[in-house]
């Protein structure tokens, strides 16, 4: 299963907002995000940058049936003011993905 990261910056004063947010993630958005096909989703923060992964079993799907998913759109307009311009993870400007250099499954997934 893939797996796919990419990085987002909080507007400087919205860190409380994004990290308060994410402790209350609804459930019809988390469920629309594994039936999407997301699984192990993680976001990391040091102060306003964002780290995101998650393990996914087709983008280009997962981009597609989250961009229908009426919880996903509510999500994304809540969370739009907070990102500094650009950093909407589902706009129309797309979302630049990092390129994957080094992995190490573990001695669990072998």
């Amino acid at each position: 299963m893939p797996r796919v990261a990419f990085q987002l910056r909080i507007r400087p004063g919205k860190i409380e907002e994004y990290d308060e947010a994410h402790h209350h993630v609804w459930p019809e958005l988390i469920r629309d995000l594994e039936q999407a096909g997301a699984s192990e989703y993680s976001i990391f923060r040091q102060d306003t940058q964002l780290f995101l992964f998650l393990h996914v079993q087709d983008w280009d799907l997962f981009v597609a049936a989250m961009e229908a998913s009426e919880a996903n759109q509510r999500w994304q307009a809540m969370m739009a003011p907070l990102f500094e311009p650009g950093g909407n993870p589902m706009s129309d400007t797309g979302l630049k993905l990092m390129q994957e250099v080094f992995y190490m499954p573990g001695k669990a997934a072998v």
